[in-house]
């Protein structure tokens, strides 16, 4: 499910051969990118939105069953759910695409529909897809991601005159869920009706470009054009998680939709490369696993490169209008997965960036900032990297996943050097959780819930204590959060389970000790990383040959047990934790946890910190106050 948008309903009718109705309404395009103007492009954008129309759905139950049985025909209606709707990007009287978007659809005459499909008649939703997929559109369960139909191959024409959006000849594909449930998994992918209807448009926003730039917008009026002091730019929504490319040896690459916010009362820059003067958006995948035993990092993607602000208001600010090089206070800017996904060379490396100053080099100096020369892609390449066996249903019974979106900027800490009480760098972060909805490659996924605005997703570790810390005081690095949790699994035994998670700290975590005490044995002691992307030429890391992956190392010494990675000095590309991403420490323990501090160190500079955690301590001993050497 993907963003819901306020609109106005309307009524579907659902014409059905032989079967109930199923559903209706499609559109004909889905756009490459949200934005529908290229750099220097000139003319009039309109974002529009469904006033009124009527589909139709014809369903062969012959295909349907593979059997030989009379055809008849029922007509079962629809309502669109009011303030639920698709948006339509129109550029100069020409359909340009759509948003990712959905729409509720209600019946109280489904009784004919087989299977599920009647108890989750109010419950439905028409989803328009990301570009990029199979499909341009699903119908599914908006509570549990079933996905009954695909449609795909419609015909579509636009009469700017009337404002008029027709579609003829959409072919609806039974899903594999839907199959399966009607014992019919041969005729998963088949083809077993067409989709048809006729629609009325009505503009949300208007918008005139020049060259590229927005010279003047018309859009509705909020309360509060931007509520903080300085720029300020969020994820306002994260939408569309879906797989892109095919499957490359035990990976797969996938990406998602952002949409920013500008929440700062001051317009922030948004200049494309190849100046350094616009946000970089990454992307993260986390699974927690049932029960929240463990919650660990499976994905993380380059760099999105942003470009054109839009002047959009998905987060009620009231957009002050101002788009182009600059996201206006209170607008927001929307990037489609299949625009985060890139092809390949629209993402640059995550090492050429500083996560807390945002700064990193022009695209057309000596070390641009995306290059691509030099090495070959694959379909996972630079997008969110995740291993197959970390997706399938099968092999993760019960298993949640968060997908994670951040926006980087240097406008931000610039604004803040001047102005050392409007710092806002530590908020850009927000995730949504999502369910895998089939069981190999290539995947889907569906949305379980809302964007959580301005919330890392280790903060959906069921059951943990979270705590956040920071490197140093002041405005000179970022913040990182760290999780654990501690259950008794049989007498005698206490399972120990640590996230490490660095939102965006340059310096990079190096290491992470605990106190331990006499009487204290540790067991069955493991770490996990998500995978890194291989080294390519001028990637920003040391010769280009990408960062390790190599396992941190336990040792023991003045009373710690310490995991960490390779030292700077013996390896500028150790696998540290760097911005962005999440590892863990896990191990068994014969002794219960007790409150005490455990030690970050940096890969970079600085001294470690301190940080209160739960460890295994025997004698009864706890810390009440920051250790002091290797005592508490």
């Amino acid at each position: 499910m993907k963003k819901i948008l306020p609109g106005k309903g309307f009524r579907i009718g659902l014409s059905v051969l032989g079967l109930g109705a199923l559903f209706a309404f499609a559109w004909a395009l889905v756009g490459h990118e949200a934005a529908a103007s290229s750099e220097g492009d000139s003319g009039t954008l309109e974002k529009m939105i469904v006033s009124r129309g009527r589909a139709s759905i014809n369903v062969d139950m012959t295909k349907l069953y593979a059997a030989k049985t009379r055809q008849m025909r029922n007509t079962v209606e629809f309502d669109v759910e009011p303030d639920s709707y698709f948006k339509v990007l129109i550029f100069n009287g020409e359909l340009r695409g759509t948003l990712p978007s959905s729409m509720s659809i209600k019946s109280g005459d489904v009784a004919s529909l087989p299977g599920s499909f009647a108890s989750s008649r109010d419950q439905m939703v028409l989803e328009s897809l990301p570009f990029g997929g199979d499909y341009e559109l699903a119908i599914r369960d908006a509570r549990s991601g079933f996905i009954y139909f695909n449609i795909q191959g419609q015909e579509s024409n636009y009469d700017p005159a009337t404002r008029m959006l027709t579609v003829r000849n959409g072919r609806l594909i039974l899903s594999n869920e839907y199959a399966a449930e009607l014992g019919r998994t041969a005729s998963a992918g088949t083809v077993v009706g067409d989709l048809n209807f006729d629609v009325n448009l009505r503009p949300l926003e208007v918008t005139k470009i020049v060259n590229g730039e927005v010279e003047s917008g018309t859009m509705p009026a909020g309360s509060n054009a931007g509520t903080v002091p300085g720029p300020d730019v969020i994820v306002g929504d994260v939408s569309g998680l879906a797989q892109f490319g095919g499957q490359s040896g035990t990976q797969v690459g996938l990406a998602l939709g952002t949409d920013s916010c500008n929440f700062g009362t001051i317009d922030l820059d948004w200049i494309a490369n190849p100046a350094n003067n616009h946000p970089v958006i990454p992307q993260n995948l986390y699974r927690m696993s049932a029960n929240g035993g463990t919650f660990e990092q499976i994905g993380a993607s380059s760099m999105k490169h942003a470009f054109t602000a839009l002047t959009n208001n998905i987060c009620n600010l009231g957009c002050n209008g101002v788009g182009g090089s600059r996201l206006g206070s209170g607008c927001s800017d929307p990037y489609s997965a299949s625009l985060n996904a890139g092809s390949n060379n629209a993402l640059g490396s995550r090492a050429w960036t500083n996560p807390y100053t945002g700064f990193y080099p022009r695209n057309d100096g000596a070390t641009p900032n995306n290059s691509h020369t030099g090495h070959t892609h694959t379909g996972p390449s630079h997008r969110l990297l995740t291993e197959v066996a970390d997706l399938i249903p099968a092999q993760n019974p019960g298993a949640t996943y968060f997908a994670e979106g951040q926006y980087v900027t240097p406008h931000e800490y610039a604004w803040c050097q001047s102005n050392p009480t409007q710092c806002n760098m530590n908020n850009n972060v927000s995730y949504r959780q999502y369910n895998v909805t089939n069981s190999a490659s290539p995947f889907t996924f569906s949305s379980a819930g809302t964007t959580q605005r301005q919330k890392a997703a280790i903060l959906a570790w069921n059951g943990a204590t979270i705590v956040q810390f920071q490197p140093s005081a002041g405005n000179t690095d970022g913040i990182g959060f760290l999780g654990y949790k501690v259950t008794n699994p049989s007498a005698g035994v206490w399972h120990y389970e640590y996230a490490i998670y660095n939102q965006n700290i340059d310096r990079a975590i190096q290491s992470f000790g605990i106190p331990i005490g006499s009487g204290v044995t540790i067991t069955n002691v493991g770490f996990h990383a998500p995978p890194q992307h291989p080294g390519s030429a001028m990637d920003g890391t040391e010769n280009s040959l990408g960062f390790s992956s190599a396992a941190w190392t336990q040792s023991e010494t003045g009373g710690y047990t310490t995991w960490s990675s390779e030292s700077l000095l013996a390896n500028p590309n150790a696998n540290a934790i760097r911005w962005g991403t999440l590892y863990n420490i896990r191990f068994d323990s014969n002794q219960p946890p007790m409150t005490t501090f455990a030690r970050l160190g940096f890969l970079k500079t600085g001294q470690p910190i301190s940080v209160r955690v739960q460890v295994p301590m025997s004698g009864g001993i706890t810390c009440s106050r920051v250790p002091q050497g290797n005592r508490c």
